[in-house]
């Protein structure tokens, strides 16, 4: 089934040109690209399952773009400043009055960037289909330059970029979840679903830790955690959570789950982290995690873990917020797999090539 959007754009005069390769900001795993000619394809794709998914079906992918490009898709995103930033990388990315295409759904913004732009640069009109819209410029390098990706301070001596989760601030489930931790905790940590590293972070400031590894899935904000978390002690790894193969079993685990994959809640997330933290930590580890209180977690921690005990926080209990500690895990929990490489420690980061 062809792309419904996609598929009317091509029939349009001068499309794309004839060679030269063709970038994709932000596609998923779900994107129809068969109208495209895949052999001339650059995915430029961050979020470790998807970009796996795109290799797996013979697409050419990685995290930063490798321009020059000919001519670019930019698929929306539902955040506004991570879309604005896209567009303005693919602005700088293609070749001079190549086009640069731009593909939404109406519930993720799309209308509201047609208007932005069509006050900033001239644009085709829109080809609406399936609840969204299409639409093209020609790029103009400098046009949107202002729209590129800035780093912000959520917190003091912490750096995020647009589209990184909880980019304006402290998560407060995270902020609870930390204030929860014991004053000791075991030599060897993994944090799941790291982001850009503040619950690592505190983690790092109690006594006993020897080692911390931050896995993340999210290439941007595993990146913001590099330059947050210069503890000799981490290390960080650009990987799926549920997926992650590992050295040795870990003593403890913190984590604050995703719960959407989409719009809608999928508690299946959070359940998967929770099968893979179980899988992580020794018989004698122990899990810390905070959820929101509507998801359905407590029996799974209850089946994968001996001990599991919901701790209020300093402040009382949260209405929103549930913090359980789970203890030994049970014997069939997943066994490990083979080592991965440690990513570099601290890594040059060029804002204006990123997708953010």
């Amino acid at each position: 089934m062809s792309h419904p959007r996609l598929s009317l754009a091509l029939e349009t005069p001068d499309a794309f040109p004839a060679s030269g390769r063709i970038a994709l900001f932000r596609p998923t795993a779900e994107t129809d690209l068969s109208d495209l000619p895949r052999a001339r394809l650059h995915a430029v794709q961050g979020f470790r399952p998807d970009h796996d998914a795109l290799a797996a079906r013979g697409i050419a992918v990685a995290p930063l773009p490798e321009g020059p490009y000919v001519a670019a898709v930019v698929f929306v995103p539902r955040a506004k400043a991570e879309a604005r930033a896209l567009i303005a990388q693919a602005c700088e990315m293609v070749v001079p009055g190549g086009p640069v295409w731009i593909d939404g759904a109406k519930t993720d913004g799309i209308d509201s960037l047609l208007r932005d732009l069509r006050g900033r640069i001239p644009v085709s009109d829109p080809i609406a289909k399936a609840h969204g819209k299409i639409f093209r410029f020609d790029a103009m390098p400098g046009a949107l330059i202002d729209w590129l990706a800035q780093p912000s301070e959520p917190a003091p001596g912490f750096t995020t970029l647009p589209g990184v989760f909880s980019a304006d601030g402290v998560d407060r489930g995270s902020a609870l979840l930390a204030a929860c931790l014991p004053e000791t905790l075991p030599a060897r940590m993994v944090d799941l679903g790291a982001g850009w590293g503040w619950l690592s972070a505190q983690v790092l400031g109690h006594k006993g830790v020897e080692s911390l590894d931050l896995i993340e899935a999210e290439h941007d904000a595993l990146e913001c955690a590099k330059m947050n978390v210069s503890d000799p002690r981490a290390r960080f790894f650009w990987a799926d959570a549920t997926k992650f193969t590992f050295e040795n079993r870990y003593m403890g685990a913190v984590m604050n789950p995703p719960f959407h994959t989409s719009r809608a809640a999928d508690p299946g997330l959070g359940q998967a982290f929770i099968r893979a933290a179980a899988g992580m930590l020794s018989l004698s580890g122990t899990l810390w995690m905070v959820s929101n209180r509507h998801l359905p977690y407590e029996a799974l921690l209850r089946e994968l873990f001996h001990d599991v005990t919901e701790i209020t926080p300093p402040g009382g209990p949260d209405g929103a917020f549930r913090i359980n500690r789970a203890e030994r895990p049970i014997a069939h929990a997943t066994k490990p797999a083979a080592r991965p490489e440690a990513a570099p420690a601290a890594t040059q980061r060029r804002v204006s090539r990123k997708r953010r």
